[in-house]
């Protein structure tokens, strides 16, 4: 049975029995600014005492336009001139960013472009249409009956790359970038947009592309007509030391996802974010976006955003996370966790900001993975757990059956001394477990 969490205090969180855990995933890089922060349940409050909601096919409110515009302008001069949908979570908005792009295709006169491109080895969300475009094989399997296959294209994942590189995989990117413009040409003019992840997010472990790859999935989209959809659920809002992900290599996606650190957790929340081009399309066709959720823009929720991104801002927690910046908590997160190293049963560590995998393997030399039977990270999680601290174990990354991992994201108000107690604490559990 699972413990009863009952209170948030910065990283820490408390069950009913008293005991305390140093949040070292962010409740699944959900949390970014702390738990227990009164700023954000007094904003929430707040919104309550005037009006709790609205169906946003009858009224727009205030505090949501307000949101919309600080969101628009967080996101960077690329989305000058276009429109925030909110949502209740990052399954719903990539739903939402799906439907959008189809509608898009058929505004522009592209009726025939349906055909959503994604990768191997990603995860977007639990809807079907979600789902669909996840590559995720252990969340798939169960649903495969009622899903729509697309094409997925290989992801790059350096520490197995499947070109063999010798450089660091430098130079791969062009190769996994030639993968996306082969499905394309083999759509035959049906594909309408290709979904990725920045950055991997559980499924991989925060596996980070070059600024190549993602320069050339740019160029490619574009070039073909192809919207290009980023699922920034995990890594948007200053997850990995910048406001989006994407901002590392200066891509510039036509629609951007949000959720998990759009609200911080405080509330369900998120968000969907096109460029002018998308909107003008809509606008300038049949005028409607045919799409919608009963809890679109709920008041509550936006407040609870609103407060973050104030808060975040406020507090300079973006430049927090960046790891290529001495002294923040990004920088000291990379340099603690490269001392895990050393452990026989640790062949990976990798990432970017405060987002890391640690990948576990049987045979150091040959990257042998355990075998899945054993569950190895899930075994390291609860070692972690019992000691007081909270990762987010994950298998699969070698071929979605074996491969463990474990995903760490704190919140970026974490202290050098935390993360030297936390990895300290994680060590510990490596050792128990191997």
């Amino acid at each position: 049975m699972l413990p009863q969490a009952v209170r948030g205090e910065g990283v820490y969180l408390w069950d009913a029995e008293g005991k305390r855990y140093l949040d070292f995933s962010g409740q699944a890089a959900v949390n970014f600014i702390g738990h227990g922060v009164p700023e954000i349940s007094a904003a929430v409050a707040e919104q309550a005492s005037q009006l709790e909601f609205v169906h946003s096919s009858q009224f727009s409110t205030p505090i949501a336009e307000e949101y919309a515009k600080e969101l628009l302008e967080f996101a960077g001069e690329h989305f000058r001139g276009g429109c925030v949908y909110f949502t209740c979570g990052g399954s719903e908005a990539v739903e939402t960013s799906l439907k959008l792009a189809r509608q898009y295709q058929v505004e522009v006169g592209q009726a025939q472009r349906y055909h959503m491109l994604s990768r191997t080895q990603s995860y977007h969300g639990s809807t079907l249409g979600a789902l669909a475009v996840s590559g995720n094989a252990r969340r798939r399997e169960m649903y495969l009956p009622l899903v729509r296959e697309f094409t997925h294209v290989g992801i790059p994942y350096c520490y197995r790359c499947v070109y063999n590189c010798i450089d660091g995989c430098a130079q791969c990117g062009e190769k996994y970038a030639g993968e996306l413009e082969k499905a394309i040409e083999l759509s035959e003019g049906e594909a309408a947009a290709f979904i990725l992840e920045p950055v991997s997010g559980a499924t991989l472990g925060a596996a980070v592309p070059t600024a190549r790859y993602m320069q050339a999935v740019a160029e490619i989209c574009q070039r073909n007509g192809v919207l290009l959809i980023a699922d920034e659920v995990m890594t948007g809002m200053g997850r990995t030391g910048r406001n989006f992900a994407v901002d590392h290599w200066g891509v510039a996606p036509d629609i951007l996802v949000a959720a998990k650190g759009l609200s911080s957790g405080y509330a369900p929340l998120g968000a969907v974010i096109a460029n002018k081009k998308v909107v003008d399309a809509i606008a300038n066709g049949t005028g409607t976006f045919l799409h919608g959720f009963t809890y679109n823009a709920h008041p509550l929720s936006v407040a609870a955003g609103k407060a973050v991104l104030r808060y975040l801002k406020t507090h300079d927690l973006v430049h927090a996370a960046d790891s290529n910046h001495p002294g923040t908590a990004g920088q000291n997160m990379e340099t603690a966790l490269a001392r895990l190293l050393d452990l026989s049963v640790v062949g990976d560590v990798r990432g970017i900001g405060l987002l890391w995998g640690v990948e576990f393997v049987a045979e150091k030399t040959t990257k042998t993975p355990f075998f899945a039977d054993l569950n190895f990270a899930g075994r390291v999680g609860a070692a972690a757990r019992n000691r007081g601290l909270l990762v987010y174990p994950m298998q699969g990354s070698v071929n979605g059956h074996s491969g463990d991992h474990l995903l760490l994201a704190p919140p970026a108000v974490i202290t050098t001394k935390q993360i030297d107690t936390a990895v300290a604490t994680l060590r510990e559990a490596i050792e128990e477990v191997r």
